[in-house]
Formats: structure tokens, C-alpha cells, sequence
């Protein structure tokens, strides 16, 4: 009897935050409001194919997702082999470092990048007083790459550093008792073992990127519009759900198919005699 009235309140929580909202994404994305009737209509997705503005956002979207991605999965590699080598105790105080700014609201992480970048931030101050001049680091794509790579590098770190704490030992020393080097190992068996950590890293980062619109917005100032904030300019401003939620469905598709590109790699251990 408990185990189904708990399992009934996790349907009813999936249904009602879950199924519903995507139902009626749907449901306005393939119809519109004609006066007081609705009438089913394909108008929502052709406006956006056939509007360059629309399609141009969504490429930049998905060009600085990519490039975001990529950063962190640069950084975040190196960063979670040295935190997955270091001793326990070291470990978790550096996990919790590094897992403390995201205590601190998402809004509020990117606000202080306003200050440190701005016209006469940190940098820029310092770059005075040592006699150069002063660089234009807000309101263009780098800032919003580079607030991006901030918020989401730890969507990145975790799960390939999960993967790598799980990873057997006595195969690397299995690796290196038969002649392979450092670089062997990591190729032939760290790597290979580590990449269900690297789809799910890349998948955090690459998804909330494509949508997002706070960041952009802050850090882009307008000048960098993203689909995220075509989304919220037609749901909040232009009031045209209909629109708004045809452009959702067709980035849910997009991810969704990013989804099953990503390789997934495979956790078993690498079989004898096929690793050199």
C-alpha cells in the first residue's frame, strides 16, 4: 500500500510538471487563435523557416553552445583527472571550493562578471594603471561564451569526474605492467572509460546553452540575441504563445537528436589483447 501511494505521487508529479506543460507546448505550437477560435495550423513553424532573423538566432545559438562546450569539456577533463587523483580528505574540500559558487544564485554569478568586465571593471582599472588601454570585454560573444563556460563548467567537471573515481585501478596498473606509457593508459583505458562522463557533461552543457537567455542577455546587452530570447521576447512581450511555443519545439527536437548523436560510450571494461 505504500510503495504505491508513493509510486502514485511521483506519476502525479511527472503528469503535472511534466506531461501537461509539454502537452500544451504542443498543443499551441500546431494551432491559433483566431478570435475565439482554434484552429489547427503548420503557419507557427513555417514563419520561422521562412524568417532568415529566426533561423539566424537559432545557428547562433547552437555555433555558441558548441564552442561552450567544447571550452568546458577543455577545462573540465584536465580538472577532474587531478581531482579524481587527489588523496580523500583533499578531494572533498576541493569539491566543495569548487562546488561553492554554485550556492549562490545564477543571476547574482553572472552580475559579478558585469563588474569585473564593464568599461571600468576590474580588468579594465588594472589595465590602465599598467599602461595599456582599455578592451571592450562585455556586450559581445566572447562575454557570453565566456559566461556560459563559467555557469555551466561544473555540469561538466561532475560527471566525468564520477566516471573516473569509478574507474577500476587495477586495469591502468594491469595497462602499465604490460609496457604501456602514461599516454597509452589514458588513450587505451582512462579515456574509454570515462566517456559515459563526457556524454552526460556534454549534454548538461550543450542544453541549458542553446536555451539560454539570462546570460545573453546581461553579458551579450542585447547585441547578441540567442533563442532563448526569442522565446521569451514572443511569450513575455509579443504575447504569440502559438509562436513562441512552435520555436520550443523545435529546439526540444534539435536536442533531442543532439541527444542520440552524442556517443555514450561504454562503462564495461576493455577486453584483454584489444588495447595495444
Amino acid at each position: 500500500m505504500k510503495n504505491k501511494l508513493l509510486t502514485s505521487t511521483y506519476v502525479a508529479w511527472i503528469f503535472i510538471f511534466i506531461v501537461l506543460p509539454l502537452a500544451l507546448i504542443v498543443f499551441y505550437a500546431f494551432t491559433v487563435n483566431d478570435g475565439n477560435i482554434v484552429r489547427f495550423t503548420m503557419g507557427n513553424f513555417i514563419k520561422f523557416f521562412t524568417e532568415g532573423v529566426y533561423l539566424k538566432s537559432l545557428f547562433r545559438s547552437i555555433y555558441l553552445a558548441l564552442v561552450s562546450t567544447i571550452i568546458c569539456l577543455l577545462i573540465g577533463y584536465p580538472m577532474a583527472m587531478i581531482l579524481a587523483g587527489l588523496t580523500p580528505k583533499i578531494q572533498s574540500f576541493c569539491v566543495t571550493l569548487f562546488v561553492l559558487p554554485m550556492w549562490m544564485n545564477f543571476l547574482m554569478r553572472t552580475y559579478a562578471w558585469l563588474t569585473i568586465l564593464e568599461n571600468n571593471g576590474l580588468i579594465n582599472t588594472l589595465l590602465v594603471k599598467l599602461g595599456f588601454g582599455k578592451l571592450e570585454l562585455l556586450y559581445n560573444q566572447g562575454a557570453v561564451v565566456l559566461g556560459m563556460v563559467y555557469n555551466f563548467l561544473p555540469f561538466m567537471v561532475f560527471p566525468i569526474y564520477s566516471s573516473l573515481t569509478k574507474t577500476d585501478h587495477s586495469i591502468i596498473e594491469a595497462a602499465q605492467d604490460l609496457g604501456a606509457n602514461k599516454l597509452r593508459v589514458f588513450w587505451s583505458v582512462t579515456f574509454p572509460l570515462s566517456l559515459p562522463g563526457i556524454a552526460s557533461g556534454v549534454s548538461m552543457v550543450f542544453m541549458p546553452a542553446v536555451t539560454t537567455f539570462v546570460i545573453s542577455r546581461l553579458m551579450g546587452g542585447g547585441h547578441t540575441s540567442l533563442i532563448g530570447d526569442i522565446i521569451e521576447q514572443q511569450f513575455l512581450y509579443a504575447n504569440d504563445w502559438n509562436f513562441a511555443s512552435a520555436i520550443s519545439v523545435i529546439v526540444m527536437i534539435i536536442l533531442l537528436a543532439s541527444m542520440a548523436i552524442v556517443p555514450k560510450g561504454k562503462s564495461e571494461e576493455p577486453e584483454g589483447g584489444g588495447l595495444w
